[in-house]
Formats: C-alpha cells, sequence, structure tokens
C-alpha cells in the first residue's frame, strides 16, 4: 500500500526547534528525490527542502540556515530538522517525492509558531 505519514509537529515559541519526521512506503521514496512542502491558511503549498537519493540537498531561501533535511533510505524515512522557528513558519507540513505525485499526499503535520 502506497502511504506517506508525516509527524512531529506541534505548538512552539519563536526561536524553538521541532524535528519533522516523514515514514514513506518504499515504493514512493525507493531511488527517488524527496521533499518538504508546507501550506499556510490561505496560500499555495510551496516547497521548502527537497533531498535526493544520494543525500543532496536544496533550501528555499525562506529556510536556508534554519532548517535541515536528511534521509534515511534504510528506513524510508525522511526528516526535516528546524530551528530558530519564526511564526511566518506555521504551517502544515507534507512530505512526497520531488517533483509531488498527486496521489502520495498524506494527512500533514501543523506547525504552528506563536508566544
Amino acid at each position: 500500500q502506497v502511504q506517506v505519514v508525516e509527524s512531529g509537529g506541534g505548538l512552539v515559541q519563536p526561536g524553538g526547534s521541532l524535528r519533522l519526521s516523514c515514514a514513506a512506503s518504499r515504493s514512493i521514496s525507493s531511488q527517488y528525490a524527496m521533499a518538504w512542502y508546507r501550506q499556510a491558511p490561505g496560500k499555495q503549498r510551496e516547497m521548502v527542502a527537497r533531498i535526493t537519493y544520494s543525500g543532496s540537498t536544496y533550501y528555499a531561501d525562506s529556510v536556508k540556515g534554519r532548517f535541515t533535511i536528511s534521509r534515511d533510505n534504510a528506513k524510508n524515512t525522511v526528516y526535516l530538522q528546524m530551528n530558530n522557528l519564526k511564526p511566518e513558519d506555521t504551517a502544515v507540513y507534507y512530505c512526497n517525492r520531488f517533483p509531488p505525485r498527486n496521489d502520495y499526499w498524506g494527512q500533514g503535520t501543523q506547525v504552528t509558531v506563536s508566544s
């Protein structure tokens, strides 16, 4: 069964940290680039970070230097370490292949940055 499950979100104060996890079935992640995306209320979904199967990474300018994407291919899991969080990082975070497939979107995990 094709499945993506995101976890690790929550409520955090500005300047805080969270670590998101994405458990993907092997058919989704194996040999493919994976990415984290986010969608804030009233805005379009955007990619924040991506990682190739071999580990090369790319970050959106808005998160560069604060977020780190990584993956454990043996576990079919992708991570997003988020540091120095800002209120504008508030969104639902999703993982998917890069480029994304419409049938691979999971439920996402809510990240709220607020004092």
